[in-house]
């Protein structure tokens, strides 16, 4: 073999290894959760536009009692993009050049991946570029994210066969999830963490109960609070969770599975104790079923940040595909 020929060798298979290198999904980029790098020179971070990344993307997250960022959010100089920083799986690169430019790039350098791009002329280009577009990129990393839960929690259980056949839908249960607690049309699932669990509420309520759309949040943390009355009680006596009225809950309305759905986030406690923490409340209008399917997820984790556990508990809720009704033979 020459030399050309070895040498047109070598370059094809270090061509084709980084190709390789570049698609590979590892274990550390799928580990950290709500994270962003930030690839942005120090002067401009240290400035108005790291001011306005801060407070699109660093903001309080809603329906937590202790203050936690929408996002972690790291500062990388621009000279590192082409290094080992764009392995990380969320990415926003701002720079200061010629031209104007805003997208989205998904799995631009690993997968998964969101990589942003955002560039201006001036420092209020950039800024203005980052206030319009800044609902559309937590969008999409949010999206990326609960997608990845999702495909972790892919596996069968138990559990999940136990939802199906109780109210006809399937979600992605994981299989630390246990059932503890079992009624009609009601069925609590748990899933032990140091110092705290993680709980799953599925049940079904009549069309009429949320028929009167008007002051809505106080219905549903009615519904939500009869069902702790009946089902969720503590160790001690005379205990229930209720839900906090010191923190009004946040109410959105949204689509799961195609159905409409009132999104409810708020803060539980339970009465004559000290135990509480936050709670993500999804009422589904499934009208082909003429019910309104409930799915809840809550924790008590009071040494942990919950920001992350919560994602966790939504991602699993959204998982949720409505299936149809078996033919009677």
């Amino acid at each position: 073999m020459n030399k050309t020929h070895f040498l047109f060798l070598a370059i094809s298979i270090l061509f084709f290894s980084c190709n390789q290198k570049k698609n590979t999904i590892s274990d550390e980029n799928t580990a950290k959760i709500n994270a962003i790098s930030v690839i942005i020179d120090d002067q401009l971070w240290n400035g108005e536009v790291g001011d306005s990344i801060r407070n699109k993307f660093a903001s309080p997250v809603i329906g937590l009692q202790e203050e936690e960022p929408l996002f972690t959010l790291n500062q990388y100089p621009v000279k590192l993009l082409e290094g080992f920083m764009t392995n990380s799986r969320n990415i926003i690169v701002v720079k200061k050049e010629a031209k104007t430019k805003f997208y989205i790039k998904p799995n631009e350098y690993v997968t998964p991946q969101i990589a942003v791009h955002i560039s201006g002329k001036t420092v209020k280009e950039i800024i203005d570029s980052i206030e319009v577009n800044a609902p559309k990129i937590i969008s999409e990393i949010k999206k990326s994210e609960i997608d990845i839960f999702q495909k972790r929690n892919i596996r069968r259980s138990l559990e999940r066969d136990k939802i199906k056949s109780r109210f006809n839908v399937l979600v992605n249960v994981p299989d630390k999830y246990k059932i503890v607690l079992q009624g009609k049309n009601f069925l609590w699932l748990k899933k032990e963490i140091t110092s705290g669990n993680l709980c799953l509420l599925a049940y079904q309520i009549p069309m009429s109960s949320l028929k009167d759309t008007t002051n809505l949040v106080n219905r549903i943390v009615k519904i939500r609070d009869s069902i702790g009355k009946k089902y969720i009680h503590g160790n001690k006596p005379r205990t229930k969770m209720i839900t906090e009225t010191a923190f009004s809950p946040y109410l959105t309305k949204t689509k799961i599975f195609g159905k409409t759905t009132y999104e409810t986030k708020g803060t539980w406690d339970l009465s004559n104790d000290f135990m509480s923490g936050p709670f993500i409340n999804y009422a589904i209008v499934d009208e082909t079923n003429k019910r309104i399917l409930v799915l809840e997820g809550f924790c008590y984790a009071p040494s942990k940040s919950k920001r992350d556990l919560m994602l966790e508990l939504e991602s699993i809720i959204k998982s949720v595909q409505f299936l149809k009704k078996p033919e009677k033979k």
